[in-house]
């Protein structure tokens, strides 16, 4: 390399570092705040030192050395003596040499104090300048701290409350549907009720569908069901007892002139006379108690229930052939869907062989409704909130969604096998030659309803409350009921009943007629009370009288009409006092 070589090399090295040199010592004198020692150093203008020191302060600036202090224009003029840098306002500092690398005072008569001065000024601009631009800053930072902190709670409150709308509209709709046609009498007849005590529900049925409205053959519809339910939210347990249609009872109402009337009629003719107010009315004094809910399903509601819980499972007892019902279902244990469980719930002509068709209807009834309960409480939550908005597009009640969903969950948790006790009013049957009569067994419904209000099964064996369905043991019988509620029937059967005692009288007027017809039912096995064998109050029965008591069957009573030849048969209705199951009066035609 050539001495001139190396020399340009030592000279460019030597301008680079004066250069850098001055940047620095302008950097850190406007970084101190322009102290009066701090001196800034001139070059030559076009010098190498000049333009590196240009050269080193951008790339300061660039980089962010000492915040806003380092913002050097970069600018170094030999022209004028001036210095520009933007962090001091623009001072200028004319007249200061360094040339030997000394300071002295220029001839403009700059002295070191009035550099100072400038400095300080300067600083003390940028100082305040940096202030508001920091706070200016931090004010930014917590506006938008605050539009995210809003943000972030508004929509979420707005989400609520837009589906809290929805929510409320959606059960608005529902308790719509659930009240339609509830009139302030219907709510008038209604009892206070707390979900903390039992209270009673009357559930009925009425035998309307979209199909039959539609066809225009049924004007009126009949309320064929009637289940008077015990709901017992504190110990889970539920008891429903089916009350016969055709039960004989006094019905209490005001006509149109405003005069109370008392009628004695079938107790679905309150539903007739004043519609589910008097219904309501009419079972609660029938039954002694009072009446907190009450709930009426149709056809179209019953299936579609039974479909929203996917359907139900049950033990069918028998096979169900009943083209009047609707179909056909094997016996034996299975799930049903929504119409298979209506036509059991419908048919009473697959029972004719056995008898009382009526009462194995009501019972298979019971048990749907049980299954029903059961799969209900051990559905999903998605499930349970189908089938109460399906309740509520089928069902009429005084009730709202919130009620039945919150009886729903307090009932979560119960045993179905022994938390549902099932039952029927026991009555005596009675045909008057026109039509089929129930008459009520009042001393045995009396005793029924005091253990039902107390929370205990309707009969004194609990086997015979469960809630098996329409089964042919003959334990669904109203005689057997009334049997079962009076006396413990643990190890006995409807079929000793032809050990049961009978009284017989002489109605006749013709002497010994009363000892004949003992002996004869003596030879059939009957047991006859030979300490009351006499006559009758009247020698006029001009027809043999089998009279069946509480503890007597009705089937059993036709079976004495049948061995004596002769003998209408009818139930007990405290006309005639004897304390045997059956009351035999012989009469002229014997």
């Amino acid at each position: 390399m050539s001495p001139r070589r190396t020399s340009e090399i030592d000279h460019t090295t030597r301008a680079q570092r004066s250069g850098q040199a001055a940047a620095r010592k302008s950097l850190r004198g406007s970084s101190r705040g322009g102290s009066s020692q701090r001196c800034y150093t001139r070059h030559e203008p076009g010098s190498d030192a000049s333009v590196y020191a240009r050269d080193y302060a951008g790339r300061s600036e660039r980089s962010g050395i000492s915040g806003r202090a380092s913002n050097i224009s970069g600018r170094v003029s030999g022209e004028d003596g001036g210095f520009d840098d933007g962090g001091f306002d623009g001072a200028d500092f004319s007249g200061i040499s360094s040339t030997d690398g000394h300071t002295r005072t220029s001839a403009g008569g700059h002295s070191r104090t009035s550099a100072a001065a400038h400095s300080r000024t300067g600083a003390a601009s940028y100082s305040r300048e940096a202030m508001r631009d920091a706070y200016s800053q931090k004010a930014r930072a917590s506006r938008i701290k605050r539009i995210i902190l809003t943000l972030a709670i508004c929509i979420p409150l707005c989400v609520l409350l837009v589906a809290g709308v929805a929510a409320g509209l959606f059960i608005h709709k529902m308790n719509s549907n659930l009240n339609d046609n509830v009139d302030q009498g219907t709510m008038s007849a209604l009892a206070d009720s707390s979900d903390k005590e039992p209270f009673y529900v009357l559930i009925m049925g009425v035998d309307r569908s979209e199909d039959r409205e539609s066809s225009g053959e049924y004007g009126v519809y009949r309320s064929d069901t009637m289940i008077l339910a015990r709901i017992d939210p504190p110990n889970k347990q539920v008891t429903l007892i089916s009350i016969e249609r055709d039960t004989l009872v006094e019905i209490t109402y005001t006509d149109s002139e405003g005069n109370q009337v008392t009628i004695q009629d079938k107790i679905n003719a309150a539903h007739a006379i004043g519609g589910t107010q008097l219904t309501i009315e009419t079972v609660s004094a029938f039954a002694g108690v009072p009446i907190s809910h009450f709930v009426e399903v149709d056809f179209d509601g019953f299936t579609a229930i039974v479909d929203a819980l996917g359907g139900v499972t049950v033990d069918v007892p028998i096979t169900i052939d009943d083209p009047e019902a609707g179909g056909y279902i094997e016996a034996g244990e299975q799930t049903l869907t929504g119409e298979q469980a209506l036509v059991l719930c419908r048919s009473r002509h697959a029972y004719d062989s056995v008898g009382g068709g009526d009462y194995y209807r009501a019972a298979n009834q019971r048990m749907v409704i049980g299954a029903c309960l059961e799969q209900l409480l051990k559905s999903d939550p998605a499930t349970m909130l189908n089938t109460v908005s399906t309740l509520c597009e089928y069902v009429t009640t005084d009730m709202n969604a919130t009620d039945i969903a919150s009886l729903a969950l307090a009932f979560v948790g119960m045993d179905a096998s022994t938390g549902i006790y099932s039952s029927m009013n026991p009555t005596y049957s009675y045909y008057d030659g026109a039509s089929w009569w129930e008459y009520s067994n009042n001393q045995a419904w009396q005793a029924m309803m005091q253990r039902v209000d107390a929370g205990q099964s309707p009969t004194i064996n609990e086997a015979d409350s469960a809630n098996r369905g329409g089964v042919t043991d003959g334990t669904i019988n109203p005689e057997y009921v009334a049997q079962s509620v009076l006396t413990d029937t643990s190890g006995s059967s409807p079929a000793e009943a032809d050990t049961w005692t009978v009284t017989v009288l002489n109605g006749s007027g013709v002497p010994g007629a009363a000892a004949t017809g003992a002996e004869v039912l003596r030879q059939d096995g009957w047991t006859v009370d030979d300490d009351n064998i006499g006559n009758a109050d009247t020698t006029d029965y001009a027809n043999t009288t089998i009279v069946y008591g509480a503890l007597g069957d009705s089937d059993y009573a036709q079976q004495i009409a049948e061995l004596l030849g002769v003998g209408v048969v009818m139930p007990d209705d405290g006309t005639y006092s004897f304390d045997t199951a059956y009351l035999v009066i012989m009469g002229k035609d014997y």
